[in-house]
């Protein structure tokens, strides 16, 4: 009977050390680029001069965002939001469409392309800052000056 609560008691103290230690592990991880500078509104849908970037939105929180087709052909935004996610900016700026599911917002449409894998086998990939995306955009929260893009791949 010692022996078993022993061993519980031994399993709870470890249990509770792994928490901590993951805790810290992802609190570590944070790579938050935050330089302090402010963002100014600038009008909705601009294209600048040294860009090939097309502006969209209005807001505080600023990330580039790139649409490539199944072709390769690529087109640049820069968002201005004030939303929390990259799901609800993209949504909000009529860039992406699609439906919820089981996993969050499966995305089937991106800048007016539609990909959809039971007809032609192709789907939307989301990337953050150039690595394939470990969340769906619904759940990535926004990281000021990050980039995230969306490939169409088969």
């Amino acid at each position: 009977m010692k022996m078993t609560r022993f061993k519980k008691t031994l399993s709870l103290v470890l249990c509770i050390v792994l928490i901590a230690a993951i805790a810290l592990f992802t609190a570590g991880c944070n790579d938050n680029k935050d330089t302090g500078s402010n963002t100014t509104t600038t009008p909705t849908e601009q294209t600048t001069e040294d860009s090939k970037a097309t502006t969209i939105g209005e807001g505080e929180k600023s990330f580039s965002f790139t649409v490539t087709d199944i072709d390769g052909n690529s087109t640049e935004f820069l968002v201005l939001t004030d939303k929390a996610t990259v799901g609800e900016a993209l949504l909000e700026a009529k860039l992406i469409e699609g439906e919820e599911g089981q996993y969050g917002l499966y995305v089937k449409k991106v800048n007016g392309i539609t990909a959809d894998y039971d007809v032609d086998g192709t789907y939307w990939a989301f990337y953050v800052d150039g690595e394939y995306a470990m969340t769906g955009v619904d759940m990535t929260d926004i990281v000021d000056g990050s980039s995230y893009s969306f490939k169409q791949e088969k």
